[in-house]
């Protein structure tokens, strides 16, 4: 509703704005130009972030010093705090880093983005920067055109930062061309009230463009050309550092709890830095003229005096909020609990994800293991265990050997509810995402595709074989009992040594142990074969039980198989697992999809 009434508007006042001043078109095609490059920049950027910077970002949040140094290294050199917030919303959503973590990189975000304050009141307002713009446009639209990613990210860099100080140009233009006809400083307003005035008008100005950088130029360009006053222009500042909460908010949209909980950390940041700055506005002008006095800033320059009050309030909020953090986690978690662990749908995956290909593959991975959960608790009380039991210290032969209870579970409506419902969205997010990734990354989510068609394999597997393992384990016939009491045991071992080898480091898992029990699978074949044989002779089970306990071997054949083939896929090495998935026998993925979604 806002944002339908909210563009009628600025369209209304641009036209009204041109048709009134010629100035003002340069001004406006100067925030245009300068918001493109922005546009320009972060695409570049992107192109770099498929692999390298999600490295980076995994290896340096394990400490909040080091998350904090993280987001200003990457916002200094991005000079977006958009994209920053964007990617580690997307990496919070896929389960890569901790919510904390999260929250110390777009701390240190914010103290990145003043860099960009002092290269435009450094630079931009003392170099006709025009002149580097052009070539850079050259370069960079030639490169934009190359067929190689890593040039075209390079070509959208330079045009990126030939846009951006291209519009730079044409602002401080249109504000000194603006000097000689009107002067803006007579509509100043001092005070309290011009304090927050203006400070209300930062943050409509930064909402509007979505950009606080593009803002702080806007800001620090007027300054230059005497436009507005230095303590309104400290007040615009003010908003638009607040005002910028608004990219991570749209961007947690999409994302799931945990991305809207990083842009809950944002907005309470953002706000409690910008209070703090009003509060004590007096005492940061002080500190900004006895710093801008020690460094040799002359009196008078106050664009960069600007660019020390920006520093100063944003280092300052910082200060203040690290002591709270903890403290902000648990409210936030409070105010935005995560799903229920029961939850029928998808928890990872989320349109947030699909910006970079390791939040993709990671988030699908984690939905993996999720539908797996859900898979483990079904096989588990299929062969009448819980899952707590399996997982247990607890001796499986004896635990089963005394256990003779049925469990009685609807396994239809169990199979619809936590396995059809979310594999079907699993295939579907991985369709989504499978034609914009690199093929590095393609490799696993063919692997992981795999894995949850396996999954749901064996959770039909076990739907077969429990309408007789039911019967048979309370069954008088200690022979029979037997029997299916060491088909049990077979799959809860397994069940048992999957989740101890997830539970290892990637070092210290040895994936080809589980070729054993295939291997074992094999061998057996012949003995049960024999044995069975064997039972029937003595009259010890009956010729129908005899045909039952065949089947039922078939099934936990397949059942086990599917299970170790799931291990390989996800435990194993990524070279292995594709090799793995690509040699499994009897698997049509497309008519398990088909089927899955039918029943």
């Amino acid at each position: 509703m806002i944002r339908r009434i909210l563009l009628p508007v600025i369209l209304v006042v641009l036209v009204y704005g041109f048709w009134i001043s010629p100035d003002f078109k340069e001004i406006s095609a100067g925030v245009a130009i300068f918001l493109f490059g922005m546009l320009f920049l972060e695409e570049g950027f992107r192109t770099f972030t498929g692999g390298l910077l999600e490295k980076i970002l995994r290896n340096t949040t394990d400490r909040l010093w080091k998350s904090i140094s993280f987001g200003i290294f990457t916002t200094t050199i991005m000079q977006s705090s958009s994209l920053v917030s964007v990617i580690t919303i997307s990496f919070l959503s896929a389960g890569l880093i901790e919510l904390a973590s999260g929250i110390g990189i777009i701390f240190g975000a914010n103290i990145g983005t003043t860099t960009g304050a002092w290269l435009i009141a450094g630079l931009g307002m003392k170099v006709n920067v025009s002149a580097y713009a052009m070539p850079m446009l050259v370069f960079g639209i030639i490169l934009v055109f190359q067929k190689s990613n890593s040039l075209k990210g390079v070509g959208y860099i330079l045009a990126g930062l030939g846009f951006l100080f291209l519009g730079i140009h044409h602002m401080k233009e249109g504000f000194e061309a603006f000097r000689n006809t009107i002067d803006l400083t007579e509509f100043a307003v001092s005070g309290v009230l011009g304090l927050f005035l203006f400070t209300a008008m930062g943050v409509f100005a930064t909402v509007v463009m979505q950009s606080s950088h593009a803002t702080l130029v806007l800001i620090i360009t007027a300054l230059a050309a005497q436009q507005i006053t230095y303590e309104n222009a400290l007040a615009l500042a003010i908003g638009a550092n607040v005002g910028t909460t608004i990219t991570a908010i749209i961007g947690s949209m999409s994302a799931n709890y945990q991305g809207k909980r990083l842009a809950g950390a944002h907005l309470v940041f953002n706000f409690v830095t910008g209070l703090i700055a009003i509060i004590l506005i007096n005492q940061f002008v002080t500190v900004v003229d006895v710093i801008a006095d020690y460094v040799g800033i002359a009196e008078d320059d106050y664009t960069l005096k600007l660019a020390v009050f920006h520093t100063i309030f944003n280092a300052v909020g910082v200060i203040i909020m690290i002591p709270f953090i903890n403290h902000l986690v648990r409210s936030l978690e409070r105010v935005l609990p995560a799903p229920t662990l029961d939850l029928v749908g998808t928890k990872y995956l989320n349109s947030s994800v699909l910006d970079f290909p390791e939040t993709l593959v990671e988030a699908v991975r984690n939905e993996t293991f999720h539908l797996y959960e859900n898979a483990f608790e079904i096989i588990a009380h299929g062969i009448n265990l819980h899952r707590s039991e399996i997982l247990s210290g607890k001796d499986l032969e004896e635990l089963i050997k005394n256990d003779r209870k049925a469990f009685e579970i609807n396994f239809d409506d169990i199979y619809e509810r936590k396995v059809k419902v979310l594999f079907n969205e699993i295939i579907d997010f991985i369709s989504r995402g499978q034609g914009q990734i690199p093929p590095e990354y393609s490799s696993q989510l063919y692997n992981l595709r795999q894995a949850n068609r396996l999954i749901v394999r064996g959770v039909k597997g076990v739907k077969h074989l429990r309408k007789n393992l039911k019967l048979y384990v309370m069954s008088d016939n200690h022979h029979i009992r037997d029997e299916y009491n060491a088909l049990r045991l077979q799959i809860a071992c397994l069940l048992r040594d999957l989740d101890h080898l997830r539970n290892l480091s990637e070092e210290d898992r040895e994936v080809l142990e589980l070729d054993t029990y295939k291997a074992n699978i094999e061998q057996k074949t012949s003995v049960e074969d024999g044995r069975i044989d064997r039972l029937i002779r003595k009259s010890q089970i009956t010729s129908g039980m005899a045909t039952s306990l065949l089947n039922d071997h078939g099934y936990t054949r397949d059942l086990i198989r599917s299970l170790v083939d799931i291990g390989m896929l996800l435990y194993g090495s990524k070279d292995a697992a594709q090799g793995d998935a690509e040699a499994l026998v009897g698997l049509n993925g497309v008519d398990l999809v088909e089927n899955t979604k039918d029943e």
